[in-house]
């Protein structure tokens, strides 16, 4: 870990000594290799309320099967999520998209048995999500040029089908050795059960491992706690001394900007 003073955000690249005997170098997905905004979905209004949502072309596809107005699909939806993520998230866990819409079919009326509609709901939701990711044009060059590292993935997030798409959608998906997503592990980062299985598909040790990502509690005290040393990247922050301030945990062993700076601070990879 870094020692001396805690580093600021704004503190010069230059301030950061190289990170020596790095084998492996584990990426969070969303905000961090692509970006991901939901401010294009389609606007609802649910009451007096205004916001993009999916909502409105879920209650299409329930239409077929169900009755259900919108604003009662919608209130179902919405509180059907707020009980399940709050259990989940409290454990750590991870709750699956298709879970999701299944546990929700007994709140519609007369689609209580249509055995496809989660998996449509599903297709649906991910497919317009996937359409809300932006891809950086350097991010394939920039993990090119850690060639002599083993890469991974290792990210929060409910469909795994939907992550792998999107890595193949922004040309990065070949540049990996093992791609890690919580739906598939049941654990959600912090938990050190995820960065685990990363380590174990990768076949390191957690000490030869750096850990890159925009979250300071997903990414860097999750990864810290689990033996990993963390970078943390600012682009898509909007006060990073601000954050970094207000974190209670670790600081992180590195502070980026861009992934582009990533390849100058590793040094020669061990082998």
């Amino acid at each position: 870990m870094t020692s001396g003073p805690r580093p600021t955000a704004s503190s010069p690249a230059e301030s950061y000594p190289a990170l020596v005997q790095i084998r492996a170098v584990v990426f969070d997905l969303f905000d961090t290799l692509v970006d991901l905004t939901l401010d294009g979905l389609p606007m609802v209004r649910l009451r007096r309320h205004e916001f993009p949502s999916s909502l409105g072309v879920l209650h299409e596809v329930v239409g077929a099967f169900s009755d259900i107005g919108f604003e009662d699909f919608a209130d179902a939806l919405i509180a059907l999520d707020r009980e399940l993520r709050k259990n989940r998230y409290e454990q750590g866990r991870e709750l699956p998209t298709l879970e999701r819409f299944e546990r929700l079919l007994p709140h519609l009326p007369g689609a209580e048995d249509a055995t496809d509609l989660a998996e449509r709901l599903t297709s649906t939701h991910m497919d317009m999500l996937r359409g809300q990711v932006t891809f950086l044009d350097h991010h394939p060059e920039v993990l090119g040029a850690l060639g002599g590292c083993k890469l991974a993935v290792c990210s929060n997030f409910s469909h795994s089908q939907t992550a792998f798409r999107v890595l193949e959608d922004a040309r990065l998906r070949w540049h990996f050795d093992v791609v890690v997503i919580s739906d598939a592990t049941g654990w959600r980062k912090p938990r050190p059960e995820i960065f685990q299985a990363t380590l174990a598909a990768l076949g390191v040790a957690p000490e030869e491992t750096l850990h890159v990502g925009d979250n300071l509690k997903a990414d860097v005290a999750g990864a810290a706690a689990a033996g990993l040393r963390t970078a943390w990247v600012t682009r898509r922050i909007a006060n990073p001394d601000e954050a970094l301030e207000a974190h209670e945990g670790p600081a992180p062993d590195l502070i980026i900007p861009d992934l582009s700076d990533l390849p100058g601070k590793i040094g020669a990879p061990l082998r």
